[in-house]
């Protein structure tokens, strides 16, 4: 066995290690919430020593981030996955399909997207510009964003004055502008980011079960979210279809 057959073999081991510890880890993370995601917890599941885990993870933290870099990947993937399948279809198609597979696999996956979303900053530190969390989660950014990118270079869609927004709303449009390296001006940012917070503030409370005590099917209210999302952007907003057979136009 030379040099190369050894150090393959052994990185294979480890990837297949790695995935085993996101299995178990997620699997602690639905039955018994966040908390219960620890080092010593996963290796007790896996039956291998604490230390032994402490080679992959140098902390709790560590571990989180990966995890939930994980889960990031998992829903980006998704999304890649419904954005090619309606890639020949109209824009406005096109969206409403990712915005659709995005609630699926959020309420398919409440205590990931929990863990992703409801509280981002679950560890005692803010993940850095290079941390796999921050990288998984900036690349789920860009896929609906690119999307908005192409219409606004396209057909364009209406946006405020810069000069109509508040002085504090204006900087930091501009400085978010500045961030993503121009691929929005600050007014289209403004649409893009009101438009974000309503299809994110739904999924939240519909996730999170903060509106059960009057919905019981929040589907319509969700596609009421999405017609008002689409007159944002100035598409047109058409009714669910099979999310396997794209119209055709």
């Amino acid at each position: 066995m030379t040099a190369r057959d050894t150090t393959s073999r052994r990185e294979r081991l480890r990837q297949a290690t790695l995935r085993q510890i996101h299995t178990v880890a997620r699997k602690l993370l639905i039955a018994q919430g966040p908390s219960a995601v620890t080092i010593n917890a996963l290796a007790r599941e896996i039956g291998v020593s604490g230390p032994a885990l402490y080679r992959y993870y140098s902390s709790r933290d560590e571990l989180i981030e990966a995890v939930t870099a994980g889960f990031y990947h998992e829903l980006t993937t998704v999304l890649e996955e419904t954005r090619t399948a309606w890639a020949s279809a109209p824009a406005n198609q096109r969206i409403l399909a990712m915005c659709r597979t995005l609630r699926g696999w959020s309420t398919a996956h409440p205590a990931e997207f929990s863990l992703m979303f409801a509280n981002p900053h679950s560890t005692t530190k803010e993940p850095d510009s290079d941390s796999p969390r921050y990288q998984a989660g900036h690349k789920f950014e860009l896929i609906f964003m690119e999307e908005i990118v192409k219409i606004w270079e396209g057909q364009g869609f209406p946006a405020p004055h810069l000069d109509d927004l508040a002085p504090s709303l204006r900087d930091q449009l501009r400085d978010y502008s500045t961030k993503i390296d121009g691929l929005l001006p600050p007014e289209a940012l403004h649409v893009f980011l009101s438009a974000w917070i309503r299809l994110y503030g739904l999924l939240c409370m519909e996730v999170m079960h903060q509106l059960d005590f009057a919905y019981s099917d929040l589907e319509p209210v969700f596609e009421e979210c999405l017609r008002d999302i689409c007159d944002m952007f100035a598409l047109e907003y058409e009714p669910p279809t099979d999310p396997l057979e794209p119209s055709q136009t």
